[in-house]
């Protein structure tokens, strides 16, 4: 194989690459959103400079996707902080457990997204709109949610989803000193939303020492949203280099 052809290879193995090229485009992507107030200090802890914290709240989100070009059928779950940068608000992606490794392995190698594996649910129980989490055998996270009780306004529900997205980006030296240290900003700015419905809430969160959601206490349901779209991903790119 050509040098030049390693150097424009997707990714390794060469001859089986972990995912295919992008972009990405997901059809029917479903969300479940709950976000809630947490203990300001805990939330201080995991959000890195120059990011602040103005009000401690935390979205809890399940995204099911059943059909993405390249990458297939998963789903992810996860938590975001809302922050602020550069008088932007946002939100700081703290952790993501994903259930397909080409979808991990892409999120990482391309983006900064911080997958780890997980088992993810998004479904519908009688008349309650189930996300749950379990990490390895034991639940991390139960969050339900009244099956479309009242409709949601679509432009604010495509603003729940394509508000900026801030990622911290990590890779070492072969001697473990740090090679990038980043923050990156995403945004998803093409959406189509297809269906957006807002409902009565709950969450509970289950200690875990390699999963640790339950570290950001749920203190007060704010709002929750249940919207299924249509959507590719934005790029992402660097606002801050730690190494600079």
């Amino acid at each position: 194989m050509r040098a030049e052809d390693v150097v424009h290879a997707t990714s390794t193995p060469l001859d089986a690459p972990a995912f295919p090229r992008g972009p990405y485009w997901f059809t029917d992507r479903e969300y479940l959103r709950i976000t809630y107030r947490t203990d300001p200090r805990a939330l201080e802890k995991v959000v890195p400079e120059p990011l602040r914290v103005v009000e401690p709240l935390v979205c809890y989100e399940v995204m099911r996707m059943p059909d993405t070009t390249g990458l297939g059928d998963y789903t992810e779950s996860g938590q975001l902080a809302v922050v602020e940068f550069d008088g932007v608000a946002g939100e700081y992606n703290l952790s993501m457990y994903v259930d397909n490794f080409p979808a991990i392995a892409s999120g990482r190698d391309i983006s900064a997204y911080p997958k780890k594996v997980g088992k993810p649910r998004l479904f519908v129980d009688s008349d309650t709109l189930v996300g749950s989490l379990d990490f390895g055998s034991l639940p991390v996270a139960r969050a339900t949610m009244g099956y479309k009780h009242a409709p949601l306004d679509a432009d604010e529900a495509r603003q729940g989803v394509t508000q900026p997205t801030f990622m911290l980006k990590k890779l070492p030296n072969y001697d473990g000193t740090p090679r990038i240290c980043e923050l990156i900003r995403s945004q998803i700015t093409d959406i189509t939303v297809k269906g957006s419905w807002s409902g009565p809430a709950r969450l509970q969160l289950f200690a875990h020492a390699l999963a640790p959601l339950a570290d950001l206490p749920v203190l007060e349901i704010v709002s929750a949203s249940h919207v299924l779209t249509d959507l590719r991903l934005g790029p992402g790119e660097v606002i801050h280099d730690y190494l600079a």
